[in-house]
């Protein structure tokens, strides 16, 4: 095994010596020495993944020697080799590099105390009144906080220091926070006039933050450690890197393009911006906020969409007034010019910062040269065509006519320098004749006119919700499909879908539908149907442009609109909640604070809590934040995935109950309950096959454990995350109303079921057949010690060729004399859940639309499109 040759420790893999190397300073100091007396020229040093560290070192020697000049590709850290199972990277070098050891504010926070002399939870006395201390900030309003404290039970027993709000927000005032905010008060003259003649003037508020000191609290954060990348590389599904993966944005083309332009050893920080104006009344619509948001490209996609993992920060709040001080017809052009200025008051830290450099002290605590570089802005698409400074019915980020969209065009791109230049000529009192044609607005400071490195009209990103989901589905593909096959027949197919774990069934139609799945349709909309007479379509036209985009800064669902809107609620519409409605903005800023400092120390004692040498009580603990509305990826997932992960981390592991949630069923109940018609025949045949010794024959006197649910752990699907997935398979008969509680159908899930040898993961649906699991139960005691839980399952027929319609793959029921071809398997044996959807036809047939397709359909769609890795294992062709 891998042992470090320094201290002696065993390692299991070759990264997890890296992780070791690079985070004990004795054994860096002992790595860094060696590398400094070998002959660089002699040197054969592994390929780096983006996360490691490389040296700064002296001038007349190689800048990178950790990272060869020869183009070689190595695999990720991983237990198994096979290129099934892992990426492998070729490093660009003279990126990243580490100019010396430095301490992140974690560490100096930690040091600070000691000297001090203070506990980790300071100012609050103790654990236990730190945990008060953030229960009360997370969950209580100032009024509420303060009625608490005065309650006499509070006063009498808790005995706290703090008697009332104010004294406890003195104490929450002393904990550290990030970036101070500042006020800038911007003055607008308008075209209107006063009874005095003169023009009307309007004082609005800009409330910012440094975004250079944000960008060093995001890179320094000892939280985002693990998912953070210094310098870009590419990413291969095989050994020999042909086929190339792209995924987060250091894997795209972007980050490398841009570090050729840079010194050697640069260290680029991709900025991603978003802003959206919202409403913040919920019964009056004239309050506004408009906040813009800011994150990095070195944090891995799958942290920046958590929003509990606070990897997007807030800088700003842009003004939103209704400048009543210019006429309605000049007004708008007004709000688009103050935006740019605002914008550009706001971000004007990142101009020097992205030509110059700034040293930062990054999450691994090494200090690099770091240049803050605007890459991308996540915006629906008015926000963009704000931004473009073009008229929104033309294409922000190319120059196509606006009658010329629905054409199969390849249009020029917008270039940020002629597009200065034009309207540089237009403030001049020139008519240059592109300005019509580009469909620009007279916006005369563009924001981004002087950001270094950055093209605005590349950076705008796909934005899945609304140009993809509510867009091009919601807005035109389902009307049109609508209208040729009528509201009945479309609400009936919705009735009809059978139900699966995570997916809402809609019972009353598509009222309330925000997203669609085209299988939905297959063989109902004629195929010479006619209902839309042109595509020049703005979201449609878009799509166009999504290939180039993902090329250059990774998959499309790092970049959604979707946790803006999430983001809302946090940093405005709850912030809006806690002040008194008066002059917000000042108090929605001091809210955020002192959310912000707790949320920052919960995160610090978390970190105290995984460094061997934090200080900390082993029974002292901190409270963190998750998403109540997160997959199963979230954070308290997590830890419980990891401690059902078998030392393999690419095995799956199937969890059943502790103990069975119908103990000592009869073989009746199973026919009945379960619909296990042939259940004994079906487990005759697996003790033949598994028992051969076995003398017992089962019957009807027999008595089986029944577990409701398997959750099967998968292992990670790179596509995704870093994080194994956890989904339930469900075999739970009907139960029957009582009283007032109603209800609850029977659900028996589809499950893909391992027929042949194949390896753990879901790559290809090669070895895989459909079964419907009717039971899940475990051998009786008479039958021997048998370790492993059984399953009683109805098999499908294999894979049969795509539909011509849907493109979606076919199967049936498979049958056996007439009877359902049955099995009993190891739990072991099913894979993960799938969801099947009936063949409907022309028209849905009315027994379909009582919740139990699955019962009465004999021919079935297998749904490619459930999640991601469905839909990879689906079109991956070996």
């Amino acid at each position: 095994m891998p042992h470090c040759t320094f201290c002696g420790k065993v390692t299991t893999t070759a990264g997890g010596l890296k992780r070791h190397i690079v985070g004990h300073p004795e054994c860096r100091r002992e790595w860094i020495s060696i590398i400094e007396d070998t002959d660089v020229e002699n040197l054969d040093a592994p390929d780096t993944a983006p996360g490691d560290v490389h040296m700064r070192s002296s001038p007349d020697v190689d800048h990178n020697p950790t990272v060869r000049k020869n183009r070689r590709v190595t695999v990720e850290e991983v237990n198994d080799v096979d290129a099934t199972s892992g990426r492998y990277f070729e490093s660009q070098p003279g990126a990243g590099w580490a100019q010396h050891q430095g301490e992140t504010v974690f560490e100096r926070y930690r040091k600070e105390q000691r000297e001090e002399g203070e506990e980790p939870w300071a100012p609050f006395e103790n654990a236990e009144e730190w945990s008060l201390a953030q229960w009360l900030v997370k969950n209580l309003g100032q009024t509420q906080t303060d009625e608490y404290l005065k309650l006499p039970i509070t006063q009498n027993r808790s005995k706290l220091p703090f008697h009332n709000n104010r004294s406890f927000l003195q104490r929450v005032d002393e904990l550290p926070h990030g970036p101070a905010w500042s006020c800038n008060m911007v003055t607008v003259r308008g075209n209107r006039e006063d009874e005095n003649g003169e023009l009307l003037e309007e004082e609005v508020e800009l409330w910012s933050r440094d975004p250079v000191e944000c960008v060093k609290e995001l890179i320094g954060n000892p939280s985002f450690k693990a998912d953070m990348a210094y310098n870009p590389a590419r990413a291969f599904s095989d050994p020999a890197g042909e086929h190339r993966v792209i995924d987060e944005m250091w894997t795209a083309d972007w980050w490398a393009e841009k570090q050729k332009a840079l010194p050697d050893g640069a260290t680029i920080a991709p900025i991603i911006l978003a802003s959206d104006k919202t409403s913040l009344s919920q019964f009056r619509g004239d309050k506004t906020s408009w906040p813009v948001y800011m994150s990095i490209g070195n944090i891995a996609k799958a942290k920046r969409r958590q929003a509990s993992a606070r990897a997007t920060v807030l800088i700003g709040y842009l003004p939103a007034g209704k400048l009543d001080c210019f006429t309605p017809d000049v007004r708008s052009l007004a709000g688009h010019r103050l935006f740019h200025h605002c914008m550009g008051l706001l971000l004007h830290p990142l101009i020097a910062a992205g030509n110059n450099g700034v040293d930062m002290v990054c999450a691994d605590s090494w200090i690099r040269r770091v240049y803050p570089i605007l890459a991308a802005y996540v915006a629906d698409f008015p926000e963009q065509c704000l931004v473009s400074c073009c008229k929104e019915n033309r294409c922000p980020k190319c120059v196509v006519g606006a009658k010329e969209r629905g054409e199969v065009l390849d249009s020029v791109m917008r270039d940020p320098e002629s597009t200065k230049i034009i309207l540089e000529r237009r403030k001049n009192g020139q008519h240059p004749p592109e300005f019509e044609e580009n469909g620009l607005r007279a916006i005369y400071k563009p924001f981004w006119a002087d950001m270094p490195h950055s093209d605005i009209f590349l950076a705008f990103t796909p934005d899945l919700l609304h140009q993809i989901h509510k867009g091009v589905f919601k807005d035109h593909l389902v009307k049109w499909c609508v209208e040729i096959i009528g509201e009945e027949e479309m609400d009936a197919r919705f009735k009809a879908i059978p139900d699966y774990p995570g997916l809402r069934h809609f019972k009353k139609g598509i009222s309330t539908v925000k997203q669609w799945t085209g299988s939905l349709l297959a063989g109902a909309v004629p195929r010479n149907s006619r209902y839309c007479d042109h595509f020049n379509i703005p979201k449609l036209h878009q799509l166009t442009h999504y290939a180039r985009s993902i090329s250059l800064f990774g998959a499309a669902d790092g970049f959604n609109t979707e946790l803006p809107e999430r983001l809302h609620i946090d940093f405005a519409k709850e912030a809006y909640r806690a002040s008194n409605k008066r002059d917000y903005e000042q108090q929605m800023v001091l809210w955020l604070q002192c959310q912000e400092a707790v949320f920052s120390r919960g995160r610090y004692l978390d970190w105290l809590l995984q460094e061997p040498a934090g200080g900390m009580d082993s029974h002292s603990h901190s409270i963190s934040d998750s998403d109540s509305e997160s997959d199963s990826t979230s954070e308290e997932s997590e830890a419980a995935i990891t401690r059902a992960t078998p030392a393999n981390k690419f095995a799956a592991t199937h969890i059943l109950a502790k103990t069975p949630s119908h103990p000592h069923q009869s073989v009746q109940n199973l026919v009945h309950a379960h619909g296990a018609t042939d259940f004994l025949p079906a487990l005759q045949s697996f003790l033949d096959t598994n028992l051969p010794d076995n003398t017992l024959i089962p019957g009807d006197h027999d008595r089986f454990d029944i577990y409701c649910q398997v959750v099967v752990v998968t292992p990670p699907a790179f596509q995704v995350s870093k994080v194994p997935m956890c989904r339930r398979v469900r075999a739970t008969p009907e139960k029957l109303a009582s009283g007032r509680k109603p209800g609850i159908p029977a659900r028996f899930d589809m499950a893909l079921i391992s027929v042949g040898p194949r390896t753990s993961h879901l790559h290809t649906l090669d070895g895989l057949r459909v079964g419907q699991v009717r039971a899940i139960f475990t051998l009786p005691r008479q039958f021997g010690e048998y370790p492993r839980a059984l399953a009683y399952v109805e098999l499908f027929t294999p894979f049969r060729a795509r539909d011509p319609s849907s493109r979606m793959r076919q199967v049936s029921r498979s049958t056996r004399q007439l009877r359902r071809n049955v099995a009993v398997i190891h739990v072991d044996d099913i894979v993960r859940p799938c969801h099947l959807i009936p063949k409907m036809g022309e028209s849905v047939a009315p027994r379909l639309i009582g919740g139990n397709a699955y019962e009465v359909a004999n021919d079935f769609y297998l749904n490619d499109f459930i999640d991601v890795e469905m839909f990879c294992a689906s079109v991956t062709i070996i």
